[in-house]
């Protein structure tokens, strides 16, 4: 017997027989006392009592819950919880062990042929690590309520902080993947224990731990990859060592020996402001794929280069901004291929079902609708020089696309009273007009975000990032620049930042329990948010809102409390022009702050902007005794008079105020807005020029002497001229 062998056998015989022990000495308390207390079956139990998952069964007993804990995963799955589990069959684990072999990991397929003891507790935390979701006190995922669209990912991490996604067969929609190539077995699925479900997996799942820049390495020589040709491309961008970022270690360090502190408990919503417990970098990256440079350069993908590229992309014409560079520089930010590829690139990590987020919007329910309702947009800031990208979905598009701009039917316009008086805020079924150089006649009708599991491309992966295929070019052309500002760019603060999706905190969960917050700190002695400076004395929260029915954009908001000081660099406006930059604000509340506002294009150097800002004001205030309700801003209902309802937002604007959007709920599964609630307001901060590829701060100070008094931020809108002071079309409420 080879000592690896006996190792394993002693450690085994140690827990089997030792087990009430370790419960009692380990680190992690793990609650047992739900073990014994039914008849059913828990996960641990029914996989002990089925001879095909032995192998499995055994390395659950190996392999600790984590570093910090003596406690097995075994003893995990006997106690309460609610936890998924893909159990590989025997059969799973053997070929995993024989895909090993052919690596040349072991010199045979069986636990006793690995090199040393280190590489054998990796590969058996590999696979049970991978295979389960522990969804504590909240969800257990069987089919029935698996993600719904193709590589759409599990809303919690396994416990290898991987996120798994779902795909389903064409042919057989009973057929169901995990990360598009590990089948469910058709007949051992949903099998439901006391603390959880069990679906038998028929390989083991291993995602792969290659950052996107080793991926793109390998595809760029692989022509069967589907993105040869861009991953080509961004090698030569010299973004090699950008896309290889995975973890911020030094945070890692610091979390890990709690060397930083969770904030302070929330002065209204009494829960701990929880740190993050990473720090990671993130990845989304859309891509042309190899079909598409073919038949616009007409040669096979693995003949085209990185000059063929360059020159199409001159051939366009679509670069016009001054200063593009045409050499063969490609790590210059202005060079003309630099500026096409960091355009395909988020710097953060977002899921598909993230990409344009649904919770609230007229007609829409996250926890009841069955589909989309008006059209929704999210918009971030891209790698490079920066621009915004816009992704967007709808009803009518039936998928998510870049930089789509239709013609609503927005109650302005051709839908304006006198004309079709059709104010819904859906697609018409037309698209604006063209406005400067594009690269085609229907540009306006945007790119859809395909899914991989449908084109002829790898469905791989990266530990750091997402890839998604797209099937027409993807520039940021003079038209897309103008389109975006003809229209009011509204961004959820959340989005502003890229750790807060490529660490999983932002968006709404579905599964959340009734009346969650999840209220999360941003520490103030780390900069954990690299586009925020935030001062000593600030305590930084946010609140994902989830099933609080919160009258919020996208349902979150950040709360900043204490005497506070920070401030935030913003994203970049599309092109040069006057643009008003708006604040959206659920105010009126005694607890709420008051804040000076600076701003401009040095954060080192920004002026006092306009009077400080007051949240406790809302639309209106009442006069006591008589109880009457009078609006110092000129705030009233909304009448069946579109005129009189444009007076009132012209006194309105005139002190620096604007009513809340008709797009989103103020009561979930209703269609009462936050325009009709006088204390959703947007607040006119700044008016002023600006200019595109340059970056813009905003920096937000206490005046109030107080500890506990809430600085509230939702979103903000950047509105130029062209739409606020149109004289043909004015601004819709939307």
């Amino acid at each position: 017997m080879t000592r690896l062998n006996l190792c394993k056998n002693l450690r085994r015989l140690f827990l089997l027989t030792c087990i009430s022990g370790l419960l009692l000495a380990c680190e992690e308390s793990i609650d047992t006392s739900n073990r014994y207390t039914f008849t059913e079956e828990t996960v641990l139990s029914y996989l002990e009592k089925h001879s095909d998952y032995s192998e499995y069964v055994n390395l659950i007993h190996q392999v600790p819950v984590s570093k910090q804990s003596k406690s097995s995963i075994a003893q995990l799955l006997s106690a309460r919880g609610h936890f998924t589990v893909f159990a590989p069959n025997n059969t799973a684990i053997q070929f995993y062990l024989d895909s090993l072999q052919r690596k040349g990991i072991i010199s045979a397929a069986n636990w006793d042929s690995f090199p040393d003891e280190k590489t054998l507790d990796s590969i058996q935390q590999t696979i049970v690590y991978n295979s389960i979701i522990d969804g504590g006190n909240q969800i257990t995922f069987e089919t029935g309520n698996f993600p719904t669209t193709d590589n759409d990912e599990f809303g919690i991490s396994n416990l290898n902080d991987r996120k798994l996604s779902v795909t389903r067969s064409k042919i057989n929609p009973d057929s169901i993947f995990i990360n598009g190539e590990i089948p469910i077995s058709l007949k051992n699925r949903d099998i439901v224990a006391i603390n959880g479900c069990i679906h038998e997996v028929e390989q083991v799942i291993a995602p792969s731990n290659d950052r996107m820049t080793d991926i793109f390495m390998r595809w760029a020589e692989d022509g069967n990859s589907g993105y040869s040709v861009m991953s080509r491309l961004i090698l030569a961008c010299d973004l090699s060592d950008t896309l290889r970022a995975y973890r911020d270690e030094t945070w890692e360090e610091l979390y890990t020996t709690g060397q930083v502190k969770d904030l302070p408990e929330h002065t209204s919503f009494h829960q701990i402001g929880s740190l993050p417990a990473h720090r990671k970098y993130g990845f989304t990256i859309f891509a042309e794929t190899d079909a598409v440079w073919e038949e616009l350069l007409g040669k096979d993908a693995m003949d085209i280069t990185v000059a063929d590229v360059k020159e199409y992309l001159l051939a366009t014409g679509a670069f016009t901004d001054e200063g593009t560079t045409t050499d063969d520089n490609f790590g210059d930010v202005n060079n003309i291929l630099n500026q096409f590829v960091t355009y395909h690139v988020l710097p953060m990590r977002i899921p598909r079902d993230k990409l344009v987020v649904h919770y609230n919007e007229k007609g829409y329910n996250f926890a009841s609708s069955k589909s989309y309702t008006i059209a929704i947009s999210d918009f971030y800031t891209t790698m490079g020089k920066p621009r915004l990208i816009k992704l967007y979905e709808s009803l009518e598009s039936n998928g998510i696309y870049i930089n789509r701009f239709p013609v609503l039917r927005n109650g302005r316009g051709e839908y304006a009273p006198e004309n079709k008086n059709i104010n819904d805020y859906h697609e018409s079924g037309s698209f604006k007009p063209i406005l400067g150089k594009a690269l085609t006649v229907d540009e306006n009708v945007g790119i859809e975000v395909l899914n991989p599991s449908n084109e002829n491309v790898s469905t791989e992966t990266g530990l750091n990032g997402l890839i998604y295929p797209i099937n027409k070019l993807l520039v940021c052309t003079e038209n897309v620049r103008t389109q975006m500002m003809n229209q009011r760019i509204r961004i959820d603060v959340a989005t502003m930042f890229p750790e807060m999706l490529s660490n999983d905190l932002h968006g709404i969960k579905q599964y959340y329990t009734e009346g969650a917050t999840n209220c999360r700190g941003i520490p103030t002695n780390y900069h954990y948010l690299a586009d925020v400076d935030i001062k000593e004395g600030t305590m930084f929260y946010y609140l994902p809102g989830l099933n609080r029915g919160w009258c919020n954009m996208e349902g979150d908001e950040f709360n900043v409390i204490g005497r506070y000081e920070f401030t935030m660099k913003l994203p970049p406006v599309p092109k040069a022009g006057h643009y008003e930059l708006r604040f959206g604000v659920a105010t009126g509340s005694s607890v709420r702050s008051m804040a000076q506002v600076y701003w401009g294009p040095d954060k080192d150097y920004m002026p006092a902007y306009g009077i400080p800002m007051d949240l406790r004001q809302s639309g209106l205030y009442r006069h006591l005794p008589s109880g009457n309700q009078e609006s110092s801003i000129g705030w009233e209902s909304d009448t069946n008079d579109e005129e009189y309802n444009d007076e009132v937002t012209k006194k309105m604007r005139n002190n620096g105020f604007m009513k809340g959007p008709e797009s989103w709920c103020a009561r979930l599964g209703t269609n009462e807005t936050v325009r009709s609630y006088e204390y959703i307001t947007r607040r006119i901060m700044i008016s002023e020029d600006m200019e595109p590829n340059k970056n813009y701060y905003i920096r937000f100070k206490s005046v109030l002497d107080s500890e506990n008094k809430e600085f509230f931020m939702d979103y903000i809108e950047y509105v130029a001229k062209e739409v606020y002071d149109n004289p043909i079309e004015s601004e819709d409420i939307w």
